[in-house]
């Protein structure tokens, strides 16, 4: 279907966004238009505030409007704790379980060949800086459960061997509420590999 040029360019530009096809795109598109005036111009200010306002923690590499970021900043933090995640939206998930105390490492990626993403794309030499000091016992590594992830933990833990940290491991299995039978054999095999000891 051929729409006028600036409908068309809007369809467009919701389509680049990760996790949209062409029909959620026009649907987008087609709200937008429907959107009262003063609520789509405080949209794409709200586009354009983040972009030329947000920036990297110059410590942690988390999304942040000051430097360094809130949770580099806030001192009741444990700092003998540091948690990696690939992503800086992973601190946020971190964050809503109300379990970690520590500090963050945002990596931006995991290491993928396939991609020809190597441990020199990513942030692994400013976290290497960052255990020089002996400040930090434990060192969490959150990656995410797949190939690339795990790769990125087993490259990490190898490089921090000689720190004299203490490298773990999220656990990976089951989902709180899943069924057995439902689950595939990667992710059980996770689940096996985990498992603990009841007292």
């Amino acid at each position: 279907m051929h729409y006028p040029e600036p409908i068309a360019k809007l369809i467009d530009s919701f389509a680049r966004l990760p996790g949209i096809g062409p029909k959620t795109a026009g649907r987008l598109a087609f709200h937008i238009l429907r959107m009262k005036e003063e609520d789509v111009l405080e949209f794409a200010k709200a586009l354009v505030n983040a972009k030329r306002n947000l920036h990297y923690c110059s410590v942690c590499f988390n999304i942040t409007d000051t430097d360094p970021c809130r949770i580099c900043q806030d001192k009741s933090r444990d700092p003998s704790m540091i948690c990696i995640v690939q992503e800086p939206k992973d601190i946020g998930a971190m964050e809503r379980t109300r379990e970690f105390n520590g500090y963050y490492h945002v990596l931006h990626g995991a290491i993928s060949p396939m991609e020809g993403i190597g441990p020199d794309e990513i942030r692994i030499t400013e976290l290497l800086k960052r255990l020089g000091d002996d400040t930090v016992q434990e060192m969490i590594l959150a990656t995410n459960p797949n190939i690339e992830g795990e790769a990125t933990a087993m490259y990490i833990s190898r490089l921090v061997k000689n720190f004299g940290i203490k490298v773990t491991r999220i656990a990976h299995g089951l989902p709180v509420g899943g069924d057995l039978e439902y689950a595939d054999e990667v992710t059980l095999s996770k689940a096996l590999e985990g498992r603990r000891e009841l007292y």
